[in-house]
């Protein structure tokens, strides 16, 4: 029985090439976020101008 092509590891090999810096910017960019985020505290949100304005 004749074995057939695979495309999928062609096509994953050529797209990462193309795309990893978005791949690494987008993981950098979440990172700090995340970082960013989780230090906030309940004082700092009390103070912010931004949370003010959208609190229900």
């Amino acid at each position: 029985m004749r074995r057939w092509f695979d495309p999928w590891p062609v096509f994953f090999k050529r797209e990462f090439n193309r795309n990893w810096p978005f791949l690494v910017g987008f993981a950098i960019t979440g990172t700090i976020i995340t970082k960013f985020s989780l230090g906030l505290t309940e004082e700092d949100a009390k103070n912010s101008p931004f949370v003010q304005r959208h609190k229900r």
